[in-house]
């Protein structure tokens, strides 16, 4: 299956950095429980979607963030 890029650097280095922040949350107990799950989830869905450089939520709305 082929993706079409449509995130742009700063796009994904906004989600590496929010990534990180939620794994560090999550793995040093700060955030625990459901919510810690929640953050992980996300932070293992924003570091997918930044190696990919594609965002599926953006695909109905027509969005992307990638420089032409």
């Amino acid at each position: 299956m082929k993706f079409n890029k449509n995130m742009g650097t700063t796009d994904r280095v906004i989600r590496v950095i929010a990534a990180l922040i939620f794994g560090y949350l999550y793995f040093s107990g700060t955030v625990a429980g459901v919510l810690g799950i929640i953050l992980l989830v996300l932070a293992i869905i924003f570091l997918v979607t930044s190696l990919i450089s594609f965002c599926p939520l953006y695909l109905p709305f027509k969005i992307s963030t990638l420089k032409k």
